[in-house]
C-alpha cells in the first residue's frame, strides 16, 4: 500500500524572521526580566504568582486555577509554592468543601514584597518592551495575540 505524505508548508523567508524574532524576543526579555528581579530574591515565575494571589479575593486561590493562570503543571506550581513557603510568600490551606482542594495564600510578607517589588519591576516592563513601541504598536500587537492565545488555551483544555 502506497502512503502518501502531505508536502510541509514551509515558511517563507518573511514569516521565518517573524518567528525567529518573536522566540529571540521572548526568550531575551524573560531572562532581562528576570536577572533584574534576582536582587528582590524572586524569580519571575513567583513574581507571577505573587501577582495573580494579590489580585484575587481574599488574596487565595486554589492551586488548580492558580496552575491555569500561570500556565503549569501542576507538579511544578506544587513543587515553586513550596519554595515561597520556605521564604514566607505563601501558605497553602486545604479547602474546606472540597478536601482534595488546597488553596495558595498570600502571606503578609508576601503582600509586602509584591508592593515593595512591583513598582520597579512594571518600571523594567516599560523599559524594556512597552515604552519601544507607539501606542499604535501595543494595540496591534494585543490585536496579535488574543487569537493565538484563545486558540492555544482551547487546544491546551481540549487535553
Amino acid at each position: 500500500m502506497l502512503v502518501v505524505m502531505d508536502v510541509p508548508q514551509w515558511l517563507t523567508p518573511q514569516e521565518q524572521r517573524a518567528w525567529r524574532a518573536h522566540l529571540a524576543a521572548h526568550r531575551l526579555l524573560f531572562l532581562q526580566l528576570d536577572r533584574e528581579l534576582q536582587d528582590t530574591g524572586l524569580s519571575l515565575n513567583d513574581y507571577e504568582i505573587l501577582v495573580n494571589l494579590s489580585e484575587s479575593p481574599g488574596r487565595r486561590m486554589r492551586m488548580s486555577e492558580l496552575a491555569d493562570a500561570t500556565i503549569q503543571s501542576r507538579s511544578r506550581l506544587s513543587h515553586q509554592i513550596s519554595r515561597m513557603e520556605a521564604a514566607g510568600l505563601v501558605t497553602r490551606e486545604d479547602c474546606e468543601d472540597d478536601r482534595r482542594g488546597t488553596f495558595a495564600v498570600l502571606t503578609d510578607h508576601g503582600w509586602e514584597t509584591i508592593q515593595r517589588v512591583a513598582p520597579d519591576h512594571v518600571a523594567s516592563v516599560r523599559r524594556h518592551f512597552i515604552g519601544l513601541m507607539t501606542p499604535e504598536q501595543v494595540s496591534a500587537l494585543e490585536r496579535t495575540y488574543s487569537p493565538i492565545i484563545d486558540h492555544l488555551q482551547a487546544v491546551r483544555g481540549a487535553r
